[in-house]
């Protein structure tokens, strides 16, 4: 018995002997190897955390401090470093809470890892039951909490972004706070708002597209949007005929050639305000149309008329306009 305490006490000795040594030449804020006597000799491992002598060998200290950023992921799209974030997820309009809600703890003990006592874990009990009641207490937050549901659900399938994701979240909670939403379906009021966060931020996204995407019927989708643009005073810029273009461009298969060409007529319809009080997307299939005659490239009336949405009489009429404005084909 007196041996083991003798051996124990030596290792106590000499580790701290060896942790003085390591205070002695940290202190002075430059590490030095108490073998070598060294202090350009020392490598750094932030994997193991170890000081080494690269000349001997001397593991001068296991212990060192990580001065890293402390990353977390919370979410599929953080597991690279680059996106990685050191807090929580930020709030979201697009959250029936704006992801500022709080959760009680399942563990029955104290900050000191102590269980806690039978009349503290029924209070504790009580308060998780009515923390989560509260959480949907209103017929809005349900309202919400169903609408923003489908919203996640819809950004794959539009391909929306976080940005039009948020502006919609946004339309839809001022649609909300004037009771517009009373009498009238979740779905209808949630897809007109995207189709005011589309056209707001310029992306090309019809009412057919939306309200098939939606799975609601086009006219009441169309009304719902002219209710949320006259009750809450939107200001909505006209779609971009060249964006337009380009995406019944996308959907025909035709070539880079033909689009460029229907730029170039597109830019001078649009300086001669021809386009003004036009449907954006009959345009763009009118003089896609025309740009293909002239590029020899073969496709019908219908083909282009049913990649823009729109009827062979929308391109015939339209068709025959330019020609007779600007003397093509």
């Amino acid at each position: 018995m007196e041996e083991i305490n003798q051996v124990s006490e030596a290792r106590n000795a000499n580790k701290s002997n060896r942790l003085g040594n390591i205070a002695a030449t940290i202190t002075t804020g430059v590490v030095i190897c108490p073998s070598c006597k060294v202090e350009d000799n020392i490598i750094s491992d932030p994997e193991s955390g170890e000081m080494i002598c690269s000349k001997c060998g001397r593991v001068i200290s296991d212990k060192m401090q990580e001065i890293g950023p402390e990353w977390r992921a919370f979410g599929s799209d953080q597991n690279s470093n680059e996106n990685r974030i050191r807090t929580g997820m930020s709030s979201s309009l697009a959250r029936h809470d704006k992801g500022l809600y709080t959760i009680i703890g399942s563990t029955n003990r104290d900050a000191g890892g102590n269980k806690l006592d039978v009349a503290t874990s029924m209070r504790m009990r009580r308060l998780k039951t009515w923390d989560y009641r509260l959480q949907f207490h209103t017929s809005s937050d349900r309202s919400l909490l169903q609408a923003f549901y489908q919203l996640d659900k819809l950004k794959d399938k539009l391909g929306l972004t976080d940005v039009m994701i948020e502006k919609t979240a946004y339309i839809y909670r001022k649609a909300q706070s004037k009771m517009l939403i009373r009498g009238r379906t979740i779905s209808g009021i949630l897809a007109a708002s995207i189709y005011l966060a589309c056209r707001e931020m310029g992306a090309p996204r019809t009412l057919n597209d939306i309200a098939a995407a939606c799975d609601v019927k086009r006219k009441e989708l169309a009304k719902d949007y002219r209710l949320l643009y006259t009750r809450l005073n939107l200001k909505i810029p006209q779609l971009d005929a060249i964006q337009c273009i380009a995406k019944v461009a996308n959907i025909a298969k035709l070539s880079e050639k033909t689009k460029r060409k229907a730029a170039e007529i597109m830019n001078h319809v649009t300086k001669r305000e021809i386009s003004a009080g036009k449907d954006p997307m009959g345009l763009a299939a009118s003089v896609l149309y025309l740009s293909s005659i002239q590029n020899d490239e073969k496709i019908t009336q219908a083909e282009i008329a049913k990649a823009g949405g729109v009827t062979e009489v929308t391109i015939r009429t339209r068709s025959k306009e330019l020609k007779t404005k600007f003397r093509l084909v």
